[in-house]
């Protein structure tokens, strides 16, 4: 037992530090922002996920970031929809594709 305890928190913070990794390497120079946080408020999916590694359990985590993941899709359409519809799109930089 206590050797998966040491591996689901060696994976939790494997993943931690790739989350970190891409924040701060990646997603500043992505070109968008996650729709998740655009749509609802709040923390983007990354920083959401992050939190959860550091709080649950790893396949906890893993269930709460699929669900995360699906609604983030869902508000990229919302956003998709809002910015391609008649009088949605006020500013040129907001038609640019997710």
């Amino acid at each position: 037992m206590t050797t998966g305890i040491c591996v689901d928190s060696l994976a939790r913070k494997i993943a931690i530090d790739a989350i970190a990794t891409y924040k701060t390497y990646i997603s500043p120079h992505k070109g968008f922002a996650c729709p998740h946080r655009l749509v609802h408020g709040g923390e983007s999916c990354s920083t959401y996920i992050k939190h959860l590694l550091g709080e649950e359990s790893l396949m906890s985590a893993v269930q709460l970031s699929r669900q995360r993941f699906k609604a983030c899709i869902a508000a990229s359409y919302t956003l998709k929809a809002t910015r391609s519809s008649p009088g949605g799109c006020i500013v040129i930089p907001c038609c640019l594709p997710l």
